[in-house]
């Protein structure tokens, strides 16, 4: 599912809501997310997952084409662990 479509679906299933304003629902919800992980906060939605930011170290790699040896800085990366309700939904066989 895209970002449009999450607009859409919200809107026909919400006949109180016209596109614009789920449009600015999902964005804000969408801001909050990535502006409390750029502050090194954690997001918990209940029964569905929680999102959090991961350290990685700086390390050495190697270039495959070259074989250079290629250094790659330290970083932060988003993280996301589904909760057991969206587990249990995925796994229903």
């Amino acid at each position: 599912m895209t970002k449009s479509e999450l607009i859409d679906r919200l809107t026909f299933e919400n006949g109180a809501l016209n596109k614009r304003e789920a449009e600015l629902i999902v964005n804000t919800i969408f801001a909050s997310i990535g502006d409390t992980l750029a502050g090194g906060g954690r997001v918990e939605i209940r029964g569905f997952g929680s999102f959090t930011v991961r350290e990685r170290d700086a390390r050495e790699a190697r270039n495959p084409k070259s074989g250079e040896v290629v250094r790659i800085p330290a970083k932060r990366t988003p993280f996301f662990k589904t909760g057991k309700e969206l587990r249990e939904r995925v796994n229903v066989l």
